[in-house]
């Protein structure tokens, strides 16, 4: 791997040119710690609320200790206002450490509320005390909290329902079980349940206490959970959604225009018009950065489109969009010189993450020695009975185009389309005439059963985006898994021998990830550090491609281009991980996915 030195990067509001203007609690002393701080302390202060309320023995000696002053009754009611406030602390901590200003508006509200309950309840001066001192604290810097709300659907609500709902009933198990001394007579797993079931709703359930107190704190603190749950699903399923835009039909337009003036600048580049991305423009307009926002990471794919001379200025609006929502902006695949022009304009660093395997169409030949496995089984598949068509999408018919979809769709091994950065993820669409698609078909008479098509029976399918007006670019490669192996080789040296009448110079194929790290660390001489590294590359290519795309592409001896992943820092890497395999569908936690993948395995075979 290979990694860009850059200087320290800004994301805050203000920033100009890629720097950030910080402002300070004294004099030298940077405020960009605080809110990771007050995030942090709000999930203490949550958990050990929770804690307390749901374990009454905690602090049992303290509820004691005030029972003379204030009735029981309202220490009952404190308690259950304690674990709600507990709750909220907890869903607000991650919100307060990424700046965001709703966050900070509720955190006004609870802490005020935390501190009268702590004296009002368990007679803790400390611990009212830092929550004072922690208002005061954030109120004082409340221009530190300036972040936007993400992107939001009213799914959002859905989770809320389905989190909420198994937290409440875990936590009402606990609350309900922790006073066995009280409870008369013996009751099993299922009365609890039902018990817990029935007080999230408000009503009395079978379990029944030896004292009022007992009973009391059950029962206001499961209404207390059911409240909170139906409270906050009804607000985030009631809430306009925003402020995300997919890719808007003037954008496309726009996006075509630049891609028909520039789009030779990388191969990427098509994969912009992917119509679950948002995309934002340079002020001039000549440049543009396509994007999705998952987890709080602005994740852009490949370099801008457009004017190269514009580039820093969608960079620029790119980067304050991220600092207005307080996102982690990252960079996806971008070449060397989009990853030069990203670290010297917003100062961020780059790191070498793989390389992208791209084929002169002129001097692509089957002869010679290296080329002879290829040769060979290109020669045994056509011999088996196999055939290759080469068309423009433009070309094909609706009947043909319905039959290639629903093929790759019936052959795809995952439950959902995977791909973000490389892929198009339609097929077959009006707007995308000049894609190429190569199709393989087995001859009737190779076939041998059933009701032969016209064509033969079709078995595997590549898919190819433009690339300026002489390239392509590889963006689906599927097959009949039933199918004889090789069908992928034979389709590939296909497409290479017909692009000449396509007026096709270049083709851009699949993408290796740590290309670079395997070749070198299989040579002789390499360090003990650098065949660590690739022995980890060969134990994950059991789970992901890694090594297999790489020796794929190398069989048809191709130029290999460095790609690279731009972050702000090296702990934000995990992060921008995760959501780069959502992103790119490795990682399902979309309720639509879900539901399909529930239907599809309810589908009778």
């Amino acid at each position: 791997m290979r990694g860009v030195n850059t200087r320290g990067a800004s994301t805050g509001p203000g920033a100009t040119g890629g720097r950030q203007r910080t402002r300070t609690l004294l004099p030298g002393v940077s405020r960009s710690w605080l809110p990771t701080l007050v995030g942090t302390i709000c999930l203490l202060i949550g958990l050990v609320d929770i804690a307390g309320a749901i374990a009454p023995r905690l602090h049992s000696r303290r509820v004691d200790a005030v029972a003379d002053l204030v009735p029981g009754l309202v220490i009952s009611l404190a308690t259950a206002a304690t674990l709600v406030l507990g709750v909220l602390l907890v869903v607000l901590a991650r919100a307060l450490r990424r700046r965001k200003r709703r966050a900070w508006r509720a955190l006004m509200v609870l802490l005020p509320l935390s501190a009268v309950l702590h004296v009002l309840r368990w007679h803790q001066p400390v611990a009212a005390a830092v929550s004072v001192v922690l208002f005061i604290v954030v109120l004082a810097n409340r221009r530190q909290f300036y972040a936007e709300s993400d992107p939001r659907t009213r799914w959002w609500a859905v989770w809320n329902l389905l989190g909420m709902t198994l937290f409440s009933v875990g936590a009402g198990l606990v609350i309900v079980s922790v006073h066995p001394d009280a409870e008369i007579g013996h009751y099993s797993f299922t009365d609890r349940l039902r018990h817990v079931g029935y007080g999230l709703l408000g009503v009395e359930g079978p379990v029944r206490y030896a004292s009022d107190r007992a009973s009391d704190l059950v029962y206001f603190s499961l209404a207390g959970l059911g409240l909170l749950t139906a409270v906050s699903t009804g607000y985030l399923a009631l809430r306009p959604p925003g402020p995300a835009v997919p890719l808007s039909t003037d954008d496309e337009r726009r996006l075509r225009g630049l891609l028909g003036r520039h789009g030779a600048q990388d191969s990427l580049g098509y994969f912009a018009l992917r119509r679950d991305k948002s995309v934002l423009f340079s002020p001039s307009g000549k440049a543009a950065i396509a994007f999705r926002v998952v987890s709080g990471v602005m994740l852009a794919s490949g370099d801008p489109i457009g004017d190269v001379e514009a580039w820093p200025g969608a960079i620029r609006t790119f980067m304050r969009e991220a600092a207005r929502h307080a996102w982690v902006p990252a960079v996806m695949g971008c070449s060397e010189t989009g990853g030069e022009v990203w670290t010297r304009e917003t100062g961020l660093d780059a790191l070498e993450i793989g390389d992208e395997a791209i084929v002169e169409v002129a001097d692509f030949t089957l002869d010679g020695r290296p080329m002879r496995n290829v040769r060979q089984m290109v020669n045994r598949i056509e011999r088996a009975g196999y055939d290759c068509r080469i068309r423009r999408v433009a070309d094909l018919t609706e009947r043909e185009k319905q039959e290639i979809r629903a093929s790759a769709e019936s052959w795809r091994s995952t439950d959902t389309e995977r791909g973000f950065s490389m892929a198009l993820g339609r097929l077959g669409d009006p707007a995308d005439g000049e894609c190429v698609v190569v199709t393989a078909h087995e001859r009737p008479n190779a076939a041998g059963t059933g009701t032969p098509s016209p064509d033969g029976d079709l078995r595997a399918i590549l898919h190819f985006v433009p690339w300026g007006r002489d390239g392509i670019s590889l963006d689906l490669m599927r097959r009949d898994r039933g199918a004889d192996p090789g069908l992928n080789e034979l389709l590939i040296v296909k497409a290479l021998q017909a692009a000449p009448g396509l007026g096709v110079a270049r083709v851009s194929l699949n993408f290796a990830m740590f290309r670079s790290a395997l070749a070198r660390g299989e040579r002789l001489g390499a360090g003990p550090v650098l065949r660590s590294w690739r022995s980890v590359l060969l134990f994950l290519s059991r789970w992901l491609q890694i090594e297999s795309l790489y020796r794929f592409n190398a069989k048809f001896r191709p130029i290999w281009e460095p790609r690279f992943l731009v972050y702000p820092t090296a702990r934000d890497l995990p992060r921008i991980g995760i959501s780069t395999l959502r992103a790119e569908a490795f990682i399902a936690l979309d309720p639509r996915r879900i539901l399909r993948r529930a239907g599809r395995r309810r589908r009778p075979v």
